[in-house]
């Protein structure tokens, strides 16, 4: 079936061991917990930015990490898109050099063939195309982030902590086109948060990590 994930990843960590079992569809998937409790970690094991001691990870079938036969993908070959607390995006590329930075020559992205112009306006930026990150608003900057990560074709979208950064009505606003983004991109997400009141709006389910460990679901 399309969008399935399955993790079972074991990682030591300085003051505690990662163990996290998880399963996602097509749907939104919050984890939740405090800062420190390994929620950024387990986004980079999923996106192969770290590397779990054990376990493993498929994703629609495909092998992504595996311990015991030695398969570790590296983040260029997962199909997995990621859009990082502070955005990442390069100071000196437009929103559309930006946005189109992790396409391949000659590949769209993921629904149905859509190219820069197409996700930049379902988006809402494409006015901002020719300007640059320092010229627009933090929310601006997202919009061009998750333009970047799915114009990259993911098959699953990481988002660590997405909204903490902007003010309150500019959260409410995004957290609603994040839930409408989904259903129309038809792929799993996986977002990271402190916060309860986000976790409940955005999530079909959600997780409480603490230390490591899953601790309610």
């Amino acid at each position: 079936m399309k969008g399935w994930l399955v993790a079972e990843i074991i990682k030591p960590l300085p003051v505690f061991r990662l163990e996290v079992k998880v399963g996602v569809a097509n749907e939104i998937l919050v984890v939740l917990g405090p800062s420190g409790a390994g929620k950024t970690t387990l986004l980079q094991c999923l996106a192969g930015l770290q590397r779990p001691r054990e376990g493993e990870i498929t994703l629609n079938g495909r092998v992504l990490f595996s311990s015991t036969t030695r398969i570790n993908l590296p983040p260029r070959h997962r199909r997995v898109g990621y859009v990082f607390q502070d955005y990442a995006l390069f100071p000196h590329l437009t929103v559309q050099q930006n946005a189109a930075y992790g396409m391949k020559r000659d590949r769209y992205g993921w629904a149905g063939g859509l190219g820069v112009s197409e996700v930049l306006d379902m988006l809402r930026i494409s006015h901002l195309a020719h300007r640059y990150p320092g010229q627009i608003s933090g929310g601006e900057r997202q919009r061009t982030a998750l333009a970047r990560a799915l114009l990259a074709g993911p098959e699953l979208l990481l988002l660590d902590e997405p909204l903490s950064a902007l003010d309150r009505e500019t959260r409410l606003l995004l957290r609603g086109e994040l839930k409408s983004l989904q259903r129309r991109w038809g792929i799993p997400f996986i977002l990271v948060t402190h916060d309860l009141e986000e976790a409940e709006f955005l999530g079909d389910r959600v997780i409480r990590l603490e230390r490591g460990k899953v601790v309610a679901a």
